[in-house]
């Protein structure tokens, strides 16, 4: 398990305190053996799957808030029934060129309905921010040994959007034409 570190984040296009331990598998690791520390945690969907009524429980007994993190392999589809149950679903960008995770937000918000922060972590830089909000991300832990200062300013890369997106569902000229 790894906590990262906690003035990368950047939250409601502010830079804020992340106070979530991000919990990974060592190799070979059995999901049921992983130790879940205290405070709110993001998951990977197997120990979801493995362990999911002792989270639920620390969840709603505990007052814990709960996340799931899914890795460009993942299939949304499988937490689908869920996603009520997460403060926070985070997606995993191993490399700045894997762009599935894109895919992955457009389904959690568009097909299944999730309405919590969406979170995009790993290898994450300032020229993907403005993209990544578009398809629904709202809060971005940036890339080691990246400026998350300099990545606020990617927010106001483009003035205008002329596509519809996550950020804004009606398209630019429909929206003058109103």
């Amino acid at each position: 398990m790894r906590n990262l570190q906690t003035h990368r984040l950047i939250k409601e296009r502010l830079l804020q305190e992340d106070v979530w331990k991000v919990v990974t598998l060592i190799d070979g690791q059995p999901e049921l053996d992983v130790c879940l520390p205290v405070g709110p945690l993001l998951v990977p969907i197997s120990v979801w799957k493995a362990k999911k009524d002792c989270l639920i429980h620390r969840e709603y007994e505990h007052g814990t808030p709960l996340g799931i993190w899914l890795s460009p392999d993942d299939d949304p589809a499988e937490i689908a029934k869920d996603v009520d149950d997460f403060t926070v679903i985070a997606v995993h960008f191993p490399k700045f060129t894997d762009g599935r995770g894109y895919s992955t937000a457009r389904l959690l918000r568009e097909r299944y309905g999730y309405d919590g922060e969406l979170r995009a972590f790993g290898d994450i830089g300032r020229d993907q921010i403005f993209f990544l909000n578009r398809v629904g991300f709202d809060s971005f832990l940036i890339g080691e040994g990246r400026n998350a200062e300099e990545a606020l300013a990617a927010f106001d890369d483009f003035p205008e959007a002329y596509q519809a997106g996550a950020d804004l569902p009606i398209p630019l000229f429909r929206r003058r034409a109103a």
